[in-house]
């Protein structure tokens, strides 16, 4: 017996639809479903405001699901090492991930540092227009490393920490974020309402 291995990009490979669609799954849950891309330095407070957003929409009856950097890297990515090839990859499948799942009519919120504005790009390019919120979390370097919750700036900065985001690898800020939080001049409550606010102006919710 032989089997045939298809490449990815082979002509018989197509994608299938079906009659329970993105639209039917919108209509069911009373929502439109989106990608929030929650962006910045670490430390920055990505997961402590994507983490009090999504129980926000919770309690506002919303259906969300919340990929956070540390937990994909346990499961999905835990293959991947952080050379510059490996994060490309990492942002790539969490990208896919998130269409999938923004095509299951959820409010998907992502918690990654996604450094370069060409990975935060791609994962734009993946969904359709309107559904891609990039989520600027804004705070300055030196409040982030006050915080260095996982003392990770502190190994940066004693050299025992290569091509950190911040110190010797640079962060590139969105240049027109859908939503930009100034994380160190507001605390999460105030930074839950202005994301609130704008999924209500975008009638996401």
């Amino acid at each position: 017996m032989s089997s045939v291995v298809q490449s990815h990009d082979n002509e018989n490979i197509v994608w299938h639809t079906h009659q329970v669609d993105k639209a039917y799954r919108s209509t069911q849950k009373k929502q439109r479903p989106c990608v929030l891309w929650f962006t910045g330095l670490s430390g920055a407070g990505k997961s402590t405001v994507a983490g009090a957003l999504e129980s926000r929409l919770a309690e506002l009856g919303y259906h969300t699901y919340l990929l956070d950097g540390d937990n994909v890297r346990h499961g999905l990515c835990k293959d991947l090492g952080f050379s510059a090839e490996d994060r490309r990859e990492n942002i790539r499948r969490i990208g896919e991930v998130a269409r999938l799942m923004a095509d299951a009519g959820l409010i998907v919120l992502s918690a990654f540092i996604s450094p370069h504005r060409q990975e935060r790009q791609l994962v734009r390019d993946l969904l359709p227009t309107g559904e891609f919120f990039e989520v600027f979390v804004d705070t300055p370097l030196d409040v982030c490393e006050q915080r260095d919750p996982k003392g990770l700036y502190k190994k940066a900065r004693a050299g025992e920490l290569r091509q950190f985001t911040g110190i010797d690898s640079e962060y590139e800020k969105p240049l027109q974020p859908e939503i930009h939080l100034s994380a160190g001049e507001h605390d999460i409550e105030s930074l839950v309402s202005i994301c609130i606010e704008a999924l209500r102006k975008q009638q996401v919710i």
